[in-house]
């Protein structure tokens, strides 16, 4: 029988699922004694957990009011964007110079991946795609076999999972264009053109800045309209 999770932590994942998922707005107001109450826990606890997601940016605590979610800014999504572009860029090159077996390898696999998001497309789950997505740009990093490389892209997680949340709950067609993109990478990728495969890589993430950000300037909210 597996060992319960500690009441900060359990605290912690609650109210960080809420946060990424967007069923949290930016902006809304989220308070300890709500938490606490969820989850049948003391106020102590969650205020730990608190603490813990202002580090990591994702709310910013008021004394004797709560906290607030910190909103993704415009700065944010270009920034991810721009680190994202590089370090699949080099990725990519990076596989492609280990042989033509690790490359089928990961085109397998991407493959694999373009069938499950046509079906999660196709069922409408836009939360499960999201997940889907971020796996398939994951197996190219992966296939570079650079852990330091790996481990900064997984550093990106919650941030990508908050966006593509943006992205796809604030233009209905993102589902199929990025299923189309990604087809197109990999046909890329498998053809070792990498100057094409660079270009539409940015293609592709600037459909997803554009579907994040919207006609907003400064910050972005999501839909509350979570499955």
């Amino acid at each position: 029988m597996g060992k319960a999770l500690p009441t900060s932590q359990r605290a912690y994942q609650y109210a960080k699922e809420r946060i990424l998922d967007g069923i949290l707005a930016g902006g809304e107001l989220i308070s300890e004694g709500t938490v606490a109450e969820a989850l049948g826990i003391s106020r102590t606890p969650v205020r730990e957990a608190f603490l813990r997601l202002e580090t990591e940016g994702l709310l910013r605590l008021y004394p004797k009011r709560g906290a607030v979610v910190v909103p993704v800014s415009a700065k944010e999504v270009e920034t991810v964007l721009e680190t994202r572009e590089l370090i699949e860029s080099f990725a990519a090159e990076k596989v492609s110079s280990l042989g033509a077996s690790a490359l089928e390898r990961l085109v397998k696999e991407l493959r694999e991946q373009l069938d499950e998001q046509r079906e999660l497309r196709e069922a409408g789950d836009g939360k499960a795609f999201v997940a889907a997505d971020q796996l398939f740009h994951q197996l190219i990093v992966q296939a570079a076999d650079n852990p330091i490389l790996l481990d900064l892209y997984a550093g990106l997680r919650d941030r990508q999972q908050r966006m593509g949340l943006y992205a796809v709950f604030n233009d209905g067609d993102r589902l199929r264009a990025t299923n189309h993109e990604h087809v197109e990478l990999v046909s890329l990728l498998e053809k070792g053109d990498l100057a094409a495969y660079r270009s539409a890589l940015r293609g592709h993430l600037r459909g997803t800045r554009a579907a994040v950000l919207g006609h907003q300037d400064s910050s972005i909210q999501p839909s509350t309209d979570v499955d």
